[in-house]
């Protein structure tokens, strides 16, 4: 029988709705919740931006003006820039400190990326003048945190103080021995308190021997008096010959000093001199002079060495202390006016220790700005921890309190109320009974991506601004534009996954059967995998027994193409021929690489091609691509994970995903790498993935996150995904699903 179902006359489209009555809706919001900012700038904060050594633009001054309404006009605690990759979110939180210097919160605390610290440094210095700038990222960061609180007590300076650390230096630990005093007693040496004589007990209220109380790993107070049972200690420094080499070794570093310069630059300067100053002011090594007044390096060299050492972190200085935990116990509460956490979306983990140490200096701190490009990853409790921490007071009113010092039931409250949950019952027969046959029902609960109106409307609206890259206006961005690519196999090659794809599937039910999931991640990630490395041949084995379970030979030999790398030689051989350059990410860089082979067929093709691997140091990639793109090459193939912070390559107009991966961060970040302030021409983004396999459900659940990470940004999603977007829920468990259905 055929039905039919048509919607009831009195039942119109949402879009129907919002197109009818849309402008009487947001003038009733605007009425009764009026914005924070309504676009008329305050003329004295303007007038600080005008004062800038760089100013900007004028949709970036209203993110300024805005965040400045928000946290002095409406004194709420923190606020958030959610601005698109290459908006200039640097900019605009130096202009935000610049004007809030002006009303009374002049220290500003920087928590960056260890890349991008001293990137934040030289556009401090190029931006605000009379700005004064520590770096808290070497080793010397307990000795200018310890000048620091010399200075506690001292009357102010009117010039804006920027305090620059990397989030690794933020959460590293420190050195430390137990301290007690030796006390002779009949029953042998007793440790005892220093400061007040009593004796330290262990777990069973005994007095413990000294000598094993020096062996604690465990930081104790004294019981009667509350004094620490324990110091600080410093890592012995080296000196003579080991001083020496360690110089040489870092100059070495630097772009265009080798051995022989090292070497003479120490033998002319000394070791002691260039060491303070390259862990002080890199800019002056840069401009160095010899005895007769002459620069030592000549123009090209500055230049190269200027955009490498901008990344690049040198410290010669005294042992460490974690720096979160010395602002913790010895500078006083607000002593940081502004704390500013650049890509903030990376502390949003639940144990992550950077993410705790970000907590505590947004404690100590009067105000908190977040900068991100991708505030959220399409679940709902990526927003949570980040919310805790930076809007504590808020969360707390709203119910979600920590239990026991942990926070995970009211992360499971907050996905409840906000998110999408999802509980499954799982029925089944159990045994008989003597009147009636037994069932057993389990339950478990799983995430799925989503975030409801009222979360957005009650914890991202309030506190965000958010800045499109179109925003900025059309005369300063190029067109920008997605497309996906589906590929078809190969006859052989679809044959071939076809009978992988049937074996592991029947061996995965075989195990799901018997309650057993360790195969689940290894079957999906082989049937991922495989189209793109099937160039190889590929053996299955069970994780723990390390019985056989599939074994497939190779289908492509090294003078053979697959279908996509036939479409990625046209493609780059097409954007060459334009003159533009791509940029090819390939998420299989370990035991399954494909850069190698790619790099291979592409120079069959006739294109000069560079490889950016992880054994590429985090300082230097800035300055190796560089490089690259002066010997002219055509197409740099990388993993997006190396590229997805900070890094502007406007040279690669042109981007090709050959797989995404799963982290929504990564992918929308690599993909507007290029697309930014300073990019002229057209940018194109690619994702290949091959028809009727597993990557297409990957690239379907990648769309799905990215649609809700846009709608946290106040935006109708446009990616080059959204074809494929249907709802969905973890990886694996869709994937798992389509497999054993």
């Amino acid at each position: 029988m055929n039905m039919q179902c048509t919607a009831p006359d009195n039942v119109i489209a949402l879009n129907d709705f919002i197109d009818e009555f849309g402008d009487g809706l947001l003038d009733t919001l605007n009425h009764t919740h009026p914005p924070v900012y309504d676009g008329r700038g305050n003329l004295a904060r303007q007038a600080v931006m005008n004062a800038l050594a760089r100013q900007p633009f004028p949709a970036q001054a209203d993110v300024v003006h805005a965040i400045c309404a928000l946290l002095l006009d409406q004194n709420e605690r923190a606020g958030v820039i959610n601005a698109e990759m290459g908006t200039g979110k640097t900019m605009m939180a130096i202009a935000v400190a610049a004007v809030m210097a002006t009303e009374g919160y002049r220290r500003s605390l920087i928590v960056s990326p260890p890349h991008l610290v001293y990137k934040w440094r030289r556009e401090i210095l190029e931006t605000v003048p009379e700005a004064r700038v520590w770096v808290l990222n070497g080793p010397d960061t307990l000795a200018k945190l310890l000048k620091l609180r010399e200075q506690l007590g001292q009357p102010d300076g009117s010039r804006p103080e920027f305090f620059v650390l990397g989030r690794v230096r933020m959460r590293m630990g420190f050195h430390w021995i137990p301290v007690a005093t030796p006390k002779r007693t009949i029953a042998g040496r007793l440790a005892a308190c220093p400061d007040c004589g009593r004796m330290i007990l262990d777990n069973d209220n005994e007095p413990i021997r000294f000598e094993l109380f020096q062996q604690t790993e465990r930081q104790q107070a004294c019981t009667g008096c509350g004094g620490q049972l324990w110091t600080l200690i410093r890592q012995r420094q080296p000196g003579g010959d080991a001083r020496r080499r360690s110089v040489l070794k870092a100059l070495q570093r630097i772009p265009t000093i080798g051995k022989v310069t090292s070497e003479k630059l120490i033998d002319q300067f000394g070791e002691g001199f260039l060491s303070s100053m390259l862990a002080d002011n890199v800019h002056e090594f840069i401009n160095l002079m010899d005895e007769n007044g002459d620069l030592v390096f000549n123009d090209r060299q500055a230049t190269r060495m200027e955009r490498a050492m901008a990344n690049i972190e040198f410290g010669f200085g005294e042992g460490g202390f974690q720096p979160s935990e010395f602002v913790k116990r010895y500078l006083p509460d607000q002593f940081f006016d502004l704390l500013i956490v650049d890509e903030g979306h990376e502390y949003k983990n639940a144990g992550s220790a950077q993410g705790q140490a970000m907590g505590v200096l947004a404690a100590k701190a009067r105000k908190t700005l977040l900068l991100t490009g991708t505030l959220m990853g399409g679940y709902a409790d990526d927003l949570f921890y980040l919310l805790f921490r930076i809007l504590t007071p808020v969360m707390i009113e709203d119910g979600y309190r920590p239990q026991s010092n942990s926070l995970g039931a009211a992360s499971m409250a907050f996905m409840r109320e906000h998110g999408v949950l999802k509980d499954i019952y799982s029925e089944r027969e159990g045994a008989g009974h003597k009147t009636a046959k037994g069932r057993k029902t389990s339950v478990r609960t799983v995430k799925a991506p989503g975030f409801g109106p009222k979360g957005i409307l009650r914890y991202v609206l309030p506190f965000t601004v958010f800045l499109k890259l179109k925003d900025i206006g059309g005369d300063v961005l190029p067109p920008y534009d997605e497309e996906f690519v589906e590929v078809p196999m190969s006859s052989g090659q679809a044959s071939a996954y076809e009978r992988l794809s049937g074996e592991l599937t029947q061996a995965l039910k075989e195990a799901l059967a018997r309650k057993d999931t360790t195969l689940l991640g290894v079957v999906l990630n082989v049937l991922l995998a495989w189209p793109d490395c099937c160039f190889r041949p590929e053996t299955v084995k069970h994780p723990r027994s390390r019985e056989l379970i599939n074994f497939t030979k190779s289908i492509f030999d090294e003078t053979s193409t697959m279908p996509k790398e036939d479409e990625l030689v046209e493609l780059c051989r097409s954007e060459k021929a334009q003159g533009r350059k791509v940029l090819v990410y390939s998420t299989y860089t370990g035991k399954r690489d494909t850069t190698s082979r790619l790099k291979r067929v592409l120079e069959q093709a006739g294109l000069k091609v560079a490889v950016l691997r992880s054994s590429v140091d985090t300082s230097r990639r800035e300055d190796w691509i560089a490089d690259q793109v002066e010997k002219g090459i055509d197409v740099l193939i990388t993993n997006p994970e190396l590229v997805k912070t900070g890094l502007d390559l406007l040279d690669f107009p042109t981007i090709a995903f050959m797989q995404t991966g799963w982290n929504v961060y990564t992918l929308q970040q690599a993909a507007r790498r290029s697309w930014r302030i300073g990019q002229h021409r057209a940018v194109r983004v690619l994702f290949f993935g091959y028809a009727e396999t597993s990557q297409i459900a990957c690239l379907r659940l990648m769309a799905s996150k990215i649609a809700v990470a846009q709608s946290t940004s106040g935006d109708i999603p446009e990616s080059g995904l959204d074809a494929l977007n249907n709802d969905g829920e973890s990886v694996e468990m869709e994937l798992a699903r389509q497999l054993v259905a």
